[in-house]
């Protein structure tokens, strides 16, 4: 862990040299890069920005968002018009001016992109959109957000409906959801249950949940990793995040079940220290039973 803290720090100081982040004008646009980088989301949402989804996104607190956005504005850059679907939240759109510097800095990115990459050869150049390719993905999966959401919420029947259809998908007698959801609301929430829901810049990443069996024996159930994030080991640490959860709600051992297709979550068990053990249940999908004492 030692030595990819001191990779990321030192790579870290290289990038945002090479980059202009250090300097007060970033790539020549008059503006540091915090104003700079909240323009190029601006400009990137189709139809104007949410301001609560730019705050996700970005990873900032409202005050510091609202002073960038104040500064874009008053350059005449971006205009703030109440949502049409929300009254209560605020959408940021660029002006024509704002649209004019946005595809100007697009344009001076891409030339100092290419500056970069032109010394390398063909097989340089294929090896470090490799490995930029993997390390952002596994900065990303590290800088996730988990946190418990009511399984009824939108945010958790959304994740539930992606979590379905994938299992509908994958196996061969399809998948019938039944009433599979209002059950879910009403076990995977405290106080006998949990909901978890890992987020990134805003999106729905991964989830699961954990529910109570009794006898101090909890249940991890509806767990899904978005096909995005296959990959970057955030199925591993959504285990160890139910895990931890349903020893702070007293467990002391967990249980869960799979079907046979899923080899790649079959997989993941064996490598977490699941044991398998006998039926449990009465689900008429799963077809492998493993258990973990905490």
């Amino acid at each position: 862990m030692l030595s990819a803290v001191e990779t990321l720090r030192h790579f870290n100081r290289a990038w945002s040299q090479r980059v202009g982040v250090l300097d007060e004008s970033f790539l020549g646009s008059g503006r540091p890069l915090g104003p700079s980088r909240l323009l190029f989301e601006i400009g990137s949402t189709p139809g104007g920005a949410v301001v609560r989804d730019l705050r996700d996104r970005l990873g900032l607190d409202s005050g510091h968002l609202s002073r960038l956005l104040r500064r874009l504005e008053s350059e005449g850059l971006v205009a703030m018009e109440p949502d049409p679907h929300d009254a209560r939240r605020r959408v940021a759109t660029l002006t024509p001016d704002g649209r004019a510097t946005w595809s100007e800095l697009e344009d001076r990115s891409d030339e100092l992109a290419r500056r970069i990459v032109e010394p390398l050869t063909e097989r340089q150049g294929t090896r470090l959109a490799e490995a930029l390719a993997t390390a952002e993905l596994l900065v990303r999966a590290a800088t996730v957000d988990i946190s418990p959401v009511d399984p009824a919420s939108p945010e958790g029947q959304s994740a539930m409906v992606s979590y379905f259809a994938e299992i509908d998908r994958r196996l061969e007698s399809g998948f019938d959801a039944g009433d599979a959801s209002a059950s879910d609301a009403a076990t995977l929430r405290a106080p006998y249950g949990v909901f978890l829901l890992a987020r990134s810049e805003g999106r729905t990443a991964a989830c699961g949940g954990v529910r109570d069996l009794g006898d101090g024996i909890a249940e991890i159930k509806r767990m899904w990793v978005s096909e995005d994030w296959r990959g970057a080991g955030l199925g591993g640490r959504m285990l160890r995040e139910l895990e931890a959860s349903a020893r702070d709600l007293g467990h002391t051992t967990v249980r869960l079940d799979t079907n046979g297709t899923l080899v790649e979550a079959i997989a993941m068990y064996d490598r977490a220290g699941y044991s398998r053990i006998e039926r449990y249940n009465d689900n008429p999908y799963a077809q492998a039973w493993f258990e973990k004492r905490l």
